[in-house]
């Protein structure tokens, strides 16, 4: 009910708006969304990590950053968003059930 309207009248029912209907292209860009979130989490969580980390294009791009990149914490902060992406990821999964019908 909008802050402007007036209530209604004493013993009168405020109609009760419809479900939203669900098309298969909500489904599927919902899943795609999922699966998008959950594959640049795990690219995060482990990229950093593995030995490929220190050979890329942005360690070699600027030398006296070396150092920054190399960093543990720095390791650390990116695989935090991998966590952070995946947790959204899991999230989105569960509210996968509003696509289904009430019963």
């Amino acid at each position: 009910m909008p802050i402007d309207s007036p209530p209604p009248p004493i013993g009168q029912v405020e109609p009760v708006s419809a479900a939203p209907v669900y098309r298969w292209y909500h489904k599927a860009s919902a899943l795609v969304f999922i699966v998008f979130c959950l594959e640049v989490g795990v690219v995060l969580l482990v990229f950093p990590w593995s030995e490929y980390w220190d050979n890329n294009f942005f360690s070699n791009w600027i030398p006296m950053m070396r150092d920054l990149w190399d960093n543990p914490y720095v390791r650390g902060a990116v695989s935090g968003l991998g966590i952070v992406n995946i947790f959204i990821s899991f999230s989105e999964l569960f509210r996968l059930r509003r696509f289904s019908k009430p019963q």
